[in-house]
């Protein structure tokens, strides 16, 4: 998958991949020594998951983006249409990853930040009431006719 699409994706986006920082869960089947190997190559000195560049523990959903808005954000706009097969479901996400606004992209990564910022005071416990009052409500967003706005 990182040879067939998501280095050519990059390429084809102008990005050099080895100045790309790529962040992974640390799964078992991620994190096994094909799969680091092959993130090596592509993103060297740049992976952040565990056993990668940066430490980075397996289960941080309060510090993962894909966790605490992509997942959700992808699940609301995907299933809309229903699809039917497996291509028009990777076709789909496809189209709705291309389609994420840059304020959104902005301010989830603003909030990213943030939850970092927390993080680092707490000595790297967990994030505090506000943060995570903040994950349920303020990061999910409603979407008609292509305009985004704070539940």
């Amino acid at each position: 998958m990182f040879r067939s699409f998501c280095e050519p994706e990059l390429l084809r986006r102008g990005n050099d991949p080895s100045s790309v920082w790529f962040q992974q869960d640390g799964a078992t089947t991620h994190t096994a020594r094909t799969s680091m190997s092959a993130l090596r190559e592509i993103f060297p000195q740049h992976i952040i998951s565990r056993g990668g560049d940066v430490p980075w523990h397996a289960r941080s959903p309060d510090a993962s983006a894909c966790y605490y808005f992509l997942w959700g954000y992808l699940r609301s706009k995907v299933f809309i249409s229903k699809p039917r097969t497996i291509q028009e479901l990777k076709h789909r996400i496809k189209e709705e990853i291309a389609e994420i606004p840059e304020q959104i992209t902005r301010r989830v990564t603003e909030n990213l930040r943030e939850r970092l910022e927390q993080c680092l005071r707490n000595g790297g416990g967990h994030q505090n009431d506000e943060i995570f009052k903040y994950t349920m409500t303020c990061t999910e967003f409603f979407c008609d006719s292509n305009t985004y706005i704070r539940r």
